[in-house]
């Protein structure tokens, strides 16, 4: 049961973490405007907010390798498959 526990908590982190991750990212690089909902306003629209999500993937994939190298494969396999709507929505809005 602890296995399976480690998938859930791996998938929750890998849900939350590409949101978080662009908002930290759109705080930093658009400091002139401090809304994040108005910052998207903008950026839905054209191909930007695809790249944005591509890039909102990369601590997932970071955080997997990670723990694949350290033999946690439950929990890699719970950031892989949280991380995985994110990268299917970056591909169709390329």
């Amino acid at each position: 049961m602890e296995r399976f526990n480690k998938f859930w908590l791996g998938f929750t982190i890998g849900i939350l973490l590409p949101p978080v991750f662009i908002a930290i990212y759109l705080k930093n690089f658009y400091p002139e405007t401090s809304d994040l909902t108005e910052i998207m306003a903008t950026i839905f629209p054209s191909a930007i907010l695809g790249k944005l999500l591509l890039l909102s993937v990369f601590p997932n994939l970071l955080l997997c390798f990670t723990c694949y190298k350290s033999d946690s494969f439950r929990i890699a396999a719970g950031f892989m498959t949280g991380g995985m709507p994110y990268l299917i929505a970056s591909i169709f809005m390329l």
